[in-house]
């Protein structure tokens, strides 16, 4: 899939959306969602064309894996859910895909607390041999 230069989050990049910003460097934005699906609910998104983590594990520059992966445990830590900035841990999701999910085709990754989140995935009953 190509890289769609007019996804919402493409535009908050380029300033054209306004975002409530947690976290900005050279290489990643990290801002509150819109639609919180738990009292703490950020996203973080390089700031690079990436669609999705294939994308950017094939393409980014070490620089930028490397400050995008930093970013989460610094926003983590700023927002105050992580165990060692005092709070009970968080979870990180990523979609890839139609499968997934995947609503903004951009690399983004919700970083997701304030509340114990339950399993996973929805299980349904099944007998394991």
């Amino acid at each position: 899939m190509a890289y769609d230069k007019e996804n919402i989050f493409a535009k908050i990049l380029r300033g054209e959306i306004p975002c409530d910003k947690i976290y900005e460097d050279d290489y990643v934005l990290s801002f509150r969602d819109i639609r919180p699906q738990a009292p703490s609910h950020a996203l973080i998104i390089p700031k690079g064309e990436y669609v999705d983590i294939n994308d950017f594990s094939a393409n980014a520059s070490d620089h930028e894996i490397v400050g995008f992966n930093k970013a989460i445990s610094k926003v983590a830590d700023m927002l105050g859910i992580s165990e060692s900035s005092g709070g009970g841990g968080y979870r990180l999701i990523a979609n890839a895909g139609k499968d997934a999910h995947q609503e903004v085709p951009h690399l983004h990754f919700h970083l997701l607390a304030g509340r114990p989140l339950g399993p996973m995935v929805f299980r349904e009953k099944q007998e394991y041999k």
